[in-house]
């Protein structure tokens, strides 16, 4: 069995042919060869690194355990703190050295679809998509990220009918991948006249961008209407068949998009969103998983199915999948997401490491 160090020395053998192949002239014609050496050669960067760090600090401690013997008086004490501080460093490098050694996301570092949708609710669940679809516009601007409206299509009472979002980072897709599920929440809504609470919910879909290198679309493939785009209540809002409806007759997918006044800005919006689509389903089916695109995230969309509630007469909210409770209600829809999102990624490692030393 090959131990960590063999391994470590293979990756950093890996990381220099990496490297020698980027500054080959015929890679940077090749954009997906690429994109995919270029993605290796960060994660492998950052796996040396980490392994660099971790020997310098070893062989310190070992140093300081020497001289901490062969000392005496003030020196003795002295080498005894370098001890110290070198055994206090070393769980944390090495915890975040079997980190990085953990199976990659093959998302990571994709920038992320975001789609939001009222479900079971009536227009409370509309209402509330429109609560969530500000939350994460704060939260993007909180992480630095730049969020761009692919499209949204109001309610009748101010809410959202459904909003898709193209946010872009670097660990975008690594913070907002649990996200996605059914999320309830539990208030007094402003129809309500006796002041009873309803529960309702909305669903949130997360999908890795897919860039034209990653999925190849046949035109021949693609069923393509035209329509007059329309608002709350069905009123026209264009005098001009800008809204487009995209069918990708293989798989059956539909994308609309009717946000732009130009039928060929949705038309482009409209294939970022299936690109995207095809990418996740093709993932999923090469891990396979059954079902629709969406099924294993969103479920029916029914109450029962959630991950999140969000109780506003005690400002609580409650992950289900980790059962952590705040009462913090007001931060969390300000865009204060971090709490969990953290206990959330946490949660996903220690299963991973459990998984890694079962093997």
């Amino acid at each position: 069995m090959r131990s960590l160090d063999d391994t470590l020395a293979a990756l950093e053998d890996e990381l220099r042919s990496v490297e020698t192949a980027l500054a080959q002239p015929d890679v940077a014609a090749d954009l997906t060869r690429l994109r995919d050496l270029s993605r290796r050669h960060k994660e492998l960067a950052e796996i040396n690194a980490a392994w660099v760090a971790l020997k310098s600090v070893r062989e310190d401690l070992a140093t300081a355990r020497e001289m901490f013997t062969e000392s005496s008086g003030d020196d003795r004490e002295q080498w005894r703190e370098e001890v110290t501080a070198a055994e206090t460093r070393l769980p944390g490098l090495e915890e975040a050295l079997e980190t990085l050694l953990l199976p990659r996301d093959p998302n990571e570092g994709r920038n992320v679809i975001l789609e939001i949708r009222g479900a079971e609710g009536g227009e409370e669940a509309n209402l509330f998509a429109g609560d969530l679809a500000e939350m994460y516009r704060r939260y993007a601007a909180l992480r630095g990220w730049k969020l761009e409206v692919v499209e949204e299509r109001e309610s009748d009472h101010g809410g959202l009918d459904e909003a898709t979002y193209l946010i872009k980072g670097d660990d975008a897709w690594t913070r907002l991948a649990h996200e996605a599920g059914v999320h309830r929440v539990q208030r007094v809504p402003v129809t309500e006249a006796k002041g009873r609470v309803h529960t309702s919910s909305a669903t949130v879909s997360v999908l890795p961008e897919a860039e034209e290198v990653d999925v190849a679309i046949d035109p021949n493939e693609l069923k393509i209407d035209v329509y007059r785009s329309s608002g709350p209540g069905g009123q026209s809002v264009n005098t001009t068949d800008s809204a487009v409806r995209i069918t990708h007759l293989p798989t059956g997918i539909v994308v609309s998009m009717q946000d732009e006044k130009s039928q060929i800005q949705n038309r482009a919006k409209a294939l970022i969103v299936l690109r995207s689509r095809l990418l996740k389903a093709a993932q999923d089916a090469q891990a396979n998983e059954l079902g629709d695109l969406k099924r294993s995230q969103l479920g029916g969309g029914g109450r029962s199915e959630k991950i999140r509630t969000y109780n506003f007469k005690e400002n609580r909210v409650t992950d289900h999948r980790i059962n952590l409770t705040n009462y913090t209600l007001d931060a969390v829809l300000a865009g204060d997401l971090d709490p969990y999102i953290d206990a959330l990624l946490a949660d996903q490692r220690t299963r991973q490491l459990a998984e890694s030393d079962g093997r």
